[in-house]
């Protein structure tokens, strides 16, 4: 049995159809990535899946659980971490966790545990004792995971859980996420595609609320394996300006700015590796690199879905 099964959901808010028939499907013990562009249905999907909406139609099952039909037993199988988790900021870490611990009817010996246990997962040990209002943005997600995780869920969703994160903030959220495999089922949405890409067994993409392809991470990078090549010039203006031409070559695709690189996705390979380093030339630019590349999970997103922001 699926962790989360989803059939033909739908969602509308007027006009404006926010789910138009999602299909969706998470195998137990995953570490499920949820990829869209801007209003594309993923925080939509999660409200729906977490309880907090109701569908205009459709069926889903989280845990074993008809979301719709018994959304009442749905809240011990499922942890939740919105994008902004609120806390009771006059709180600790301690109290919080023993306060959302006793809702969930864990007491005593088993409660102490269980708060031991999460406070190291975590890594919040040496500030049990602080004060939530005086923690950084990365100390709140951490202790909004352990929050979501103290009833032992099964499943766990979590909303952009590394957005507006610092570099080391991202990393230590990113590594205990992936601590979490296997332990329960993870879904996370995020618009941070490398996140996606380093983490997440299975990647669902969707757009204009249906999903446009859901598979496991190896097997969509080579499923949509297109060729691309980097370049990468000290004067990254003058690189970025040539770039900009490339695009109206019949043998590209399209082109990617990176820090200090490019990528271009091409149609024809042997078109590409005749001209285009001979072009770079050219124009003049200086290369420090200049290869042949693996796809990665932008690529193929930007193959499947176009050139929408993701959200």
């Amino acid at each position: 049995m699926n962790a989360v099964s989803v059939q033909n959901l739908k969602k509308y808010y007027g006009p404006v159809h926010a789910l138009d028939g999602l299909n969706m499907e998470v195998a137990p013990g995953a570490v499920y990535g949820f990829l869209g562009p801007n209003g594309a249905g993923k925080t939509t999907t999660l409200r729906l899946l977490t309880g907090l909406a109701i569908p205009t139609s459709g069926t889903a099952q989280v845990a074993g659980v008809d979301v719709f039909k018994m959304r009442n037993r749905l809240a011990p199988h499922i942890g939740h971490l919105p994008e902004e988790p609120a806390f009771y900021p006059w709180m600790t870490p301690r109290e919080f966790l023993d306060y959302l611990g006793g809702l969930y009817g864990l007491n005593g010996a088993a409660l102490l545990a269980r708060r031991k246990e999460l406070l190291a997962l975590v890594r919040m040990e040496d500030v049990s004792k602080r004060r939530i209002a005086g923690f950084s943005r990365g100390m709140r997600q951490r202790l909004g995971v352990a929050a979501a995780l103290i009833h032992h869920p099964e499943v766990l969703f979590l909303d952009e859980p590394a957005s507006a994160l610092d570099p080391a903030g991202r990393k230590e959220v990113l590594d205990l996420i992936e601590g979490l495999r296997g332990q329960c089922t993870v879904v996370m949405s995020t618009h941070i595609l490398a996140d996606v890409e380093r983490v997440c067994d299975v990647v669902g993409i969707i757009n204009k609320g249906r999903m446009v392809v859901q598979a496991g991470r190896q097997e969509l990078l080579e499923r949509y394996a297109i060729p691309a090549f980097e370049l990468e010039a000290d004067d990254h203006a003058a690189l970025t300006q040539w770039s900009e031409t490339l695009p109206h070559l019949p043998w590209v695709s399209g082109v990617t700015p990176q820090n200090g690189s490019i990528r271009v996705i091409v149609k024809d390979t042997r078109a590409a590796k005749q001209n285009l380093l001979k072009q770079a030339i050219e124009a003049g630019l200086i290369l420090n690199r200049f290869e042949e590349v693996r796809p990665s999970l932008e690529d193929v997103f930007l193959q499947l879905v176009g050139t929408e922001s993701v959200s």
